[in-house]
């Protein structure tokens, strides 16, 4: 049977060449390969201590400045909730790859059916003809979709190109122009996508004008409203459906609307929930006023919230789903779903891409959805979650912690805390606190890699969240939640 490892041998052997050799270890047998005689392929093909700095040099000098790191390090290894770094770290993982290897990392039954599919066809391109993974893939998912309706398929590669296509689609299906997005919400860095980006500037900054006729609504988040976290959702999703109301009046008129972005639960933007009355009040006036609602599950999707798919808590039928991250455990996959009725508007070479669907990846998502099913991975995330708001929540009523800690939110295990800040994201913040320390969640979450926890922080505000596998164990939640509190409880004293 193929494994994880026939992948990685696969990748060396990509590049053979007679200059150099190369030899790769498999249990009892070993292979050897040449590669080319270049500094950077001597020194990937023996990462070890004493040359993991000058890799970390060469990539620091080589790697566009455009791309941030949290670490700054090679990442050299992933098994299950781990991670191994080049300087001889291991790290349990709490980011997953922000969100993307939900069943840990070279989970053996996707790694496998991965490596398997490399060996049969790999590139069996999307316009030319079907793949059969492609279409497996598609009979697997049908029965997951949170709506009976969503039955038509398209897979491309990443989030961001799933965004694309679905303001797309959006806009020959209604012959109208308009989208809404969320505050906060994020959607990818491609230019349509990055237009309907509102949680942070960096993404867009410098490269404006933006893709025209896209208009902002506050989330039902307490921020956005300027009010204090204890705030209903009740008062939340009135105040945002009203100002829904004023912008259909205000700025852009139903008649040139053709869909609202929202995602269920709002990732880069702190992770927080959107009421479910919120979201059938916005399914509402879709419904009254022609206007598509397009829920983008890109991170929130595969599990993560405790069901297939966040918008299910809700019970409200999205008009077009993208999904990405999860759906392949690593490998590049996304898709846009929707129903054949609005499908079949589209003109065919509408939609396409060189590498979309790619054979590979489909084969891995496949083995994804029959994990999901055999391995309960459903059930181990609303255990485990309960574990993890119990654990978090305790730092709320600790004299040490309590006041640095302004919310604990999110479903299953897409989870945050949100800290105080002395100066919030300017002078008109109302929820500053001036006696906490500055910076409070990068500084943890830095604390957290230094004691052996890979952890992220996202959004304008004081958030880590946290991501893990969806199947980690009990064990494993346990040590992350104690390195997590230690360090919450050092920084917060200074220590």
């Amino acid at each position: 049977m193929f494994t994880s490892r026939h992948c990685y041998l696969s990748a060396k052997l990509a590049t053979v060449s007679r200059n150099s050799s190369l030899k790769v270890n498999f249990g009892r047998a070993s292979i050897s390969a040449s590669l080319p005689r270049t500094p950077l392929r001597r020194s990937m093909a023996s990462t070890t201590l004493q040359n993991h700095a000058s890799l970390v040099e060469f990539g620091q000098k080589h790697v566009t400045h455009g791309l941030g790191r949290s670490v700054e390090a090679v990442m050299t290894k992933g098994e299950g909730s781990y991670v191994f770094l080049g300087d001889g770290r291991r790290l349990l993982d709490f980011s997953a790859g922000i969100g993307v290897t939900n069943l840990g990392h070279c989970h053996p039954k996707v790694s496998g059916a991965a490596a398997a599919q490399c060996m049969n066809i790999v590139h069996a391109q999307c316009s030319i003809a079907f793949a059969e993974p492609y279409l497996h893939l598609i009979e697997k998912l049908l029965p997951m979709m949170p709506d009976p309706s969503l039955d038509s398929f398209f897979f491309w590669n990443s989030g961001s190109e799933a965004i694309e296509a679905a303001i797309k689609m959006a806009r020959v299906i209604t012959g109208k122009q308009n989208i809404i997005a969320m505050q906060g919400g994020y959607h990818g860095r491609t230019f349509g996508a990055m237009a309907v980006t509102k949680s942070k500037t960096v993404y867009s900054e410098g490269f404006h004008p933006l893709m025209p006729g896209v208009y902002t609504l506050p989330y039902p988040y307490w921020h956005h409203h300027a009010l204090p976290p204890s705030t209903s959702v009740d008062e939340l999703t009135k105040l945002s459906l009203h100002q829904l109301s004023l912008l259909l009046a205000q700025q852009t008129a139903p008649r040139d609307t053709a869909a609202i972005l929202i995602e269920p639960v709002m990732g880069e933007g702190g992770y927080i929930p959107a009421p479910p009355a919120f979201l059938k009040g916005v399914r509402e006036i879709c419904d009254k006023e022609g206007i598509l609602l397009i829920i983008d599950e890109v991170q929130s999707g595969f599990g993560r919230t405790g069901k297939n798919f966040a918008i299910e808590h809700s019970g409200v039928r999205p008009d077009i789903m993208t999904i990405a991250k999860g759906l392949a455990n690593g490998f590049p996959l996304s898709g846009v779903v929707s129903k054949k009725e609005y499908t079949d508007k589209l003109k065919p070479g509408s939609m396409g891409g060189t590498y979309a669907g790619n054979a590979v990846a489909c084969a891995a998502a496949c083995a994804v959805a029959d994990v999901f099913r055999e391995e309960k991975i459903l059930d181990n995330v609303n255990a485990r979650s309960e574990e993890l708001f119990t654990a978090l929540n305790a730092l709320r009523t600790n004299p040490a912690t309590k006041e640095a800690i302004l919310d604990v939110r999110g479903k299953g295990l897409m989870v945050a805390v949100e800290f105080a800040s002395p100066k919030g994201t300017g002078p008109y913040d109302p929820f500053t606190k001036p006696n906490v320390p500055e910076k409070l969640a990068s500084k943890i979450a830095k604390r957290c890699q230094e004691k052996g926890l890979l952890i992220l922080t996202t959004s304008v505000y004081e958030v880590i969240r946290f991501i893990p596998p969806l199947n980690i164990s009990k064990e494993e939640l346990a040590e992350g939640t104690k390195i997590f509190a230690e360090a919450v409880e050092e920084v917060v004293k200074g220590i």
